[in-house]
């Protein structure tokens, strides 16, 4: 059938069909970008602008290499620790080069993580290892930026976190905010307090970026009790 009337009924088959709505038992999907090259995208479906695979490379770190991220005392020394750089799908759209320094027992599994994401088209700002950022916490998360290994105490206490046996990640700290009562850090993540309006590269309940840490056995900061750390994975579950 061809003409005005096949066209006609082009359109309404078409029309009928942009009303799909996910069922109630469909699982949450991670957070993704809008369009191709946005500065600052906010939400939908994500459009892969560069044509690079994944790749990763897994290598033994000096104390040279980590700076201002490692010291003496610190619980875990540099032959425990790898750099691990992995492709990661920035806000650009497009791959970038990123690196992580982990324990050497978590680095297989930090691959298989980004690997995930990068396969899922989850968006990260930013990956850089913590020296870059002076080694400080707050910076780093102002700068919206992943990281992981970083040799310093648990936000607000003395002991060790996470982070100082390389066995912690933040995931895009803007978009995934540390909060504690009226406490918001970044002060940027305070826009991204309402998890109910789920933007550009956030992490959410149940979705494919809480999986993948769960595949290796990393928990999400985003189920504590007592807080909310929304940007924080780790081994232990602290």
């Amino acid at each position: 059938m061809r003409g005005p009337l096949a066209t006609l009924l082009a359109a309404i088959l078409l029309l009928g069909g942009c009303g799909t709505v996910a069922g109630p038992d469909a699982e949450p999907a991670a957070a993704t970008l809008t369009s191709a090259r946005p500065v600052l995208p906010q939400r939908g479906p994500f459009r892969h602008t560069g044509r690079g695979e994944f790749r990763s490379r897994t290598t033994t770190v000096t104390a040279a290499r980590l700076g201002s991220s490692y010291r003496a005392g610190c619980p875990v020394g540099p032959a425990d620790l790898r750099l691990v750089q992995v492709t990661y799908l920035g806000f650009d759209g497009r791959p970038h080069q990123g690196e992580l320094v982990v324990a050497r027992a978590h680095a297989a599994g930090m691959v298989t993580v980004f690997r995930r994401l990068y396969e899922a088209r989850f968006p990260v700002q930013r990956m850089r290892t913590v020296e870059q950022y002076g080694s400080d916490d707050d910076r780093s998360m102002a700068a919206n930026n992943t990281s992981a290994f970083n040799c310093r105490a648990v936000a607000g206490g003395t002991g060790w976190s996470e982070h100082a046996y390389g066995a912690a990640l933040d995931l895009n700290p803007v978009q995934n905010p540390y909060v504690r009562g009226t406490t918001v850090e970044p002060a940027a993540g305070r826009a991204y307090v309402d998890r109910r309006d789920v933007r550009t590269g956030m992490v959410v309940a149940g979705d494919m970026v809480v999986r993948a840490f769960a595949g290796v056995g990393w928990e999400w900061g985003g189920d504590f009790r007592t807080l909310k750390d929304y940007q924080h994975f780790s081994a232990s579950g602290r």
